[in-house]
């Protein structure tokens, strides 16, 4: 029974939503330029993924790690536990991702076709690190996915005053001392810390050397930071080629002058009427109306009694 409504649960967590609009970049010419050992990022759009946007404050909810199709792997035993988490031996682009209900699983990146997905490449990394940091990656298929991680990571996150830092401080670890589950951000960030390839590392000044770097805890990782990191190349491609003769952007498709977007898929035409509705709304609201006539009312009111206190001069 509880298996049952934690199935359920999860199901309707992570249930995506359909877009209202089409996606800014062009997936098919971005599958071309993804190698093992990118970064995607993921803009998702399931009830998880909101929750995540809310504790980030970032667009990006998710990370996977792209490691090529089944045969760029090249050590057997490492493509032999991928194909035994593949739930079709297809011969397409692979991601490993962590997902509620699921863990540590393996995915196509066509999963994020209709996603506003975007590649951050380790600047500088060797071809053997790659390899390594892919290697870590799927010996951690089949790991739960760590929701109670999330939780902490929330209290990390959210003001003291709300949720002190000394509660549930031991949810990092288990008794053993070694997490037995993880997320997307921090799985990602143990792989490329093994190889001891910067993330956001603490810079620390020191006398003799003039600074040293220390690893952050991965686990304080999220989806961002990859984004953030003057380590990654960030690499995106739009809808429309911006390597077409100059100006690109005045030959694009666009539509007739005056027509907006709203936002959630609201377009409209942006004409005075418009434009004298969305100013009403927004700055003479019933509340700031009513404190402006009142505002006013008094004014005249204390005009009055200057009037009357003050004799009349010639």
């Amino acid at each position: 029974m509880a298996n049952t409504f934690y199935e359920k649960f999860v199901k309707w967590l992570t249930k995506e939503t359909p877009p209202d609009e089409a996606p800014p970049g062009d997936f098919n010419r971005l599958k071309y330029e993804v190698r093992p050992g990118d970064v995607v990022l993921v803009d998702g759009r399931s009830r998880v993924s909101k929750v995540i946007h809310t504790i980030t404050q970032s667009p990006w909810t998710h990370s996977a790690l792209y490691i090529g199709r089944l045969h760029d792997i090249e050590d057997h035993t490492l493509r032999k536990i991928v194909m035994q988490h593949m739930k079709k031996r297809e011969n397409v682009r692979l991601l490993i991702e962590s997902m509620p209900g699921q863990g540590m699983i393996v995915s196509p990146l066509s999963t994020y076709r209709k996603y506003h997905i975007r590649i951050c490449r380790p600047i500088g990394i060797s071809p053997n690190d790659a390899e390594l940091v892919i290697a870590y990656a799927i010996h951690s298929l089949g790991k739960p996915y760590n929701v109670r991680h999330l939780l902490d990571l929330a209290r990390f996150l959210l003001p003291w005053s709300i949720l002190p830092r000394r509660w549930g401080s031991s949810l990092f670890r288990t008794a053993t001392g070694e997490p037995d589950s993880t997320i997307c951000s921090s799985l990602i960030a143990e792989a490329f810390t093994s190889v001891k390839f910067p993330i956001l590392p603490y810079i620390k000044i020191d006398e003799s050397t003039g600074f040293e770097l220390v690893h952050r805890n991965p686990h304080l990782f999220t989806p961002k930071d990859f984004d953030y990191s003057p380590y990654f190349e960030i690499i995106k491609y739009p809808i429309f080629d911006p390597n077409q003769p100059l100006p690109y952007y005045r030959q694009l498709p666009w539509a007739k002058e005056g027509t907006l977007h709203q936002d959630h898929g609201i377009v409209s035409e942006y004409t005075k009427a418009t434009k004298r509705k969305h100013f009403l709304r927004n700055f003479l609201s019933p509340k700031k109306g009513l404190a402006k006539e009142t505002e006013g009312s008094d004014t005249d009111k204390k005009s009055d009694d200057d009037n009357i206190s003050k004799p009349e001069t010639d």
